[in-house]
């Protein structure tokens, strides 16, 4: 079980970096459990051959977050109760200047997003850190682009051309 604070900030994408598909991607689907508390969720997720449940809590650039990875018979079990919040995306990863850019371009209903997260090992890193040009205005905490009210939102909180 890997747990650990997770610090991270997260973009909108301007434009995509040169050479974008290229990069290392993975399709990911997720789902998301209907949960009471509004800094709690709970996702199963599906990285290639790879499932997981992971559990985080809070909001922003700081979340604690746990992450188990589970066998393919306990995610298909536990997929149907995801049914009304999910989401589907493929992920990049794209080195700059010493980190590792996740870019992360959404299909299905949510095609036309294409958001970026880079996580940090501190909050000082994180503050410390200065986005390529072609990463667009921060939306780090903000609730209309996390992925768990993406999931259970039909449309796009930001219409964009896929680029």
């Amino acid at each position: 079980m890997a747990r650990h604070l997770e610090i991270e900030r997260k973009f909108l994408v301007n434009q995509s970096p040169v050479g974008w598909k290229r990069s290392a991607s993975s399709r990911i689907v997720q789902g998301y459990f209907p949960m009471a508390k509004r800094d709690l969720e709970i996702r199963l997720r599906r990285k290639g051959s790879r499932h997981f449940l992971t559990i985080k809590r809070g909001h922003g650039r700081r979340r604690l977050e746990e992450e188990i990875e589970v066998s393919e018979p306990a995610f298909r079990s536990l997929w149907p109760l995801t049914r009304a919040a999910r989401i589907a995306k493929r992920r990049y990863r794209i080195p700059c200047r010493g980190h590792a850019i996740e870019m992360d371009v959404y299909q299905g209903r949510h095609r036309g997003l294409i958001t970026a997260d880079i996580e940090f090992d501190s909050v000082r890193a994180s503050r410390s850190f200065q986005p390529p040009n072609w990463l667009g205005r921060e939306i780090t905490g903000s609730r209309q682009y996390a992925n768990a009210r993406l999931a259970r939102r039909q449309g796009l909180p930001h219409k964009r051309k896929h680029r």
